[in-house]
């Protein structure tokens, strides 16, 4: 749905006005369900169109990115410059994309973005995606990685971190790492995570068309993921999962004009009827995934700074 459209209000900054009067992304169309071929060319086409978006978003002056693997999982390792190369800190990344695009190079710029942000090392997991690798191939992807990490590193020096489908993926590797009974890390964080695949919040209808990024429902995306899976699963759904059995302090961040708003606040207030610490930061008018470098994009990782720097206290 596009055409949905509210001015900008007055109360963010100039940068962040500008980014709400830009036009919305497009929305291609989808290739039927089982069309495997139809679909690999579209993640494809998808993919070189983000590119550019994300390449004038995502400067990488001052970040140093290599590509291993771990456990047989391809993996970028995002350094920034001036990084103590003895620190035992590391944030492991798991990049957006609705669950189906932005693997390869554009998984290696978010990497880059990522350590920027953190100030930290990074390393991000490319982990499989659909047609040809639905649920849980890329879930299966991040626990192992994980568990690659934990053979070198203490749980309590490793944060976790997503943003929107990599949300998804963080908050499920939590409820993974609790079922196999595997140390959590010292944290997670979830930027406009999509933890219900179900679409049951609210602002899946209140913001549908105001939120300049995602423009419709996921729903065809969703399924194409899920494989067949039931949607409200708690490993495909993370919100419904069941958090008194375990999960990390959490960073949590979206907007009063993101689609996955109700997303955010339903599992922020999930974790807190839990017992979790949890964090819910929520910007003015910010769309899903941030206005792109505006003074608000700034105060996100400050907070996000102080926060990942709170949970690695004691950790050099």
């Amino acid at each position: 749905m596009t055409g949905r459209r509210l001015p900008p209000p007055p109360t963010v900054s100039a940068q962040a006005q500008a980014a709400l009067a830009a036009p919305s992304l497009p929305q291609a169309e989808l290739p039927a369900p089982d069309d495997v071929i139809g679909w690999r060319r579209h993640v494809a086409e998808q993919d070189a169109m983000m590119m550019a978006f994300l390449t004038e978003r995502m400067p990488q002056d001052g970040v140093t990115v290599t590509s291993a693997t771990l456990d047989g999982v391809p993996v970028f390792i995002a350094t920034p410059d001036g990084c103590d190369p003895a620190s035992r800190r590391v944030y492991l990344d798991i990049h957006g994309g609705a669950l189906v695009y932005l693997g390869g190079d554009a998984a290696r710029l978010m990497a880059g973005a990522t350590a920027l942000r953190t100030g930290v090392r990074v390393v991000a997991v490319d982990y499989r995606m659909p047609p040809d690798h639905p649920y849980p191939a890329g879930l299966d992807d991040c626990v192992a990685v994980y568990q690659a990490l934990l053979d070198s590193h203490a749980p309590e020096a490793i944060i976790v971190g997503g943003s929107s489908a990599g949300g998804n993926l963080a908050a499920a590797l939590m409820l993974r790492l609790v079922d196999a009974a595997l140390p959590l890390p010292a944290a997670a964080v979830l930027l406009t995570p999509e933890v219900d695949l179900t679409e049951s919040g609210d602002s899946f209808a209140t913001m549908l068309g105001l939120d300049t990024m995602l423009t419709g429902s996921l729903a065809p995306l969703n399924a194409l993921y899920a494989g067949g899976a039931a949607l409200d699963h708690p490993h495909v759904s993370p919100l419904f999962g069941d958090f008194t059995r375990g999960f990390p302090p959490t960073f949590l961040q979206t907007g009063t004009r993101d689609l996955f708003l109700s997303n955010t606040v339903l599992m922020h207030r999930a974790l807190r009827r839990a017992g979790i610490a949890a964090e819910l930061h929520v910007f003015e008018a910010m769309p899903h995934g941030g206005f792109g470098g505006a003074p608000e994009d700034a105060e996100l990782t400050d907070e996000l700074r102080c926060f990942l720097a709170a949970r690695w206290a004691g950790v050099v």
